[in-house]
């Protein structure tokens, strides 16, 4: 063997020199992940747990409302006897006098008969007669009024009803007293419809040109409008 070979041979090899760096480039490496590992613990913000606890609601009892009872069908309604015409015999030679005002002027003509003044009037319905009736003024007054004392378990059920009165009226137009003559088959209904009269305005009654106190029959009708 050569002096070249002999000194060839005498040089360390690529793997002798790798374990002898190892160790050297291992410490290294632990020191640098020693000190990024310092930094990120002392510049990182802190941080805390949020809290993940359950939340829970007092429940509240509710109270339903009244059962509102149906009233049944109204029974079938009997058809009108037919009328019949009667065989009576009656004289040609009957006659009936022309009517004329001339004996008696209508000024003088007495007003319709009273009880005992214009209070025993408004003590019960009853008729009066009249020339030119009573005409409601207040239509929109009225619309709100019927909104306004709708009771609200039978609106919100929709159901409707219709409450015939009796409305006494004096020489204003304003109804001093009502009078249920049929029901709508809910107290609710009857009760409304007397507050509702309270809100109409009417023009007064004539008669002879002369505004006199009467009872006049009026249906109080409760509708839902679809």
């Amino acid at each position: 063997m050569s002096t070249a070979e002999r000194a060839l041979a005498l040089q360390p090899s690529a793997n002798d020199r790798f374990k002898e760096g190892f160790g050297a480039v291992l410490w290294e490496c632990m020191a640098l992940a020693v000190a990024i590992h310092f930094v990120v613990i002392t510049v990182w913000p802190s941080m805390s747990a949020a809290d993940m606890a359950t939340r829970t609601t007092t429940l509240q009892t509710v109270d339903l409302p009244p059962e509102i009872d149906i009233p049944a069908p109204p029974a079938n309604i009997a058809r009108p006897a037919v009328p019949i015409v009667g065989d009576a015999a009656i004289s040609e030679d009957l006659t009936i006098p022309a009517t004329t005002f001339d004996a008696n002027p209508i000024e003088q003509l007495p007003l319709p008969a009273r009880a005992s003044g214009e209070a025993d009037l408004a003590a019960a319905p009853h008729f009066t007669p009249y020339e030119v009736a009573p005409k409601l003024i207040n239509r929109d007054e009225l619309m709100r009024a019927l909104l306004q004392y709708y009771p609200p378990l039978l609106r919100d059920a929709g159901i409707g009803g219709t409450v015939v009165m009796w409305f006494y009226i004096d020489t204003a137009g304003r109804v001093l007293r009502t009078q249920v003559i049929e029901s709508s088959g809910f107290p609710a209904f009857d009760e409304a419809a007397g507050k509702v009269a309270e809100q109409m305005r009417f023009t007064p009654a004539l008669n002879r040109d002369q505004k006199i106190p009467v009872w006049v029959q009026l249906p109080v009708v409760f509708e839902i409008l679809r």
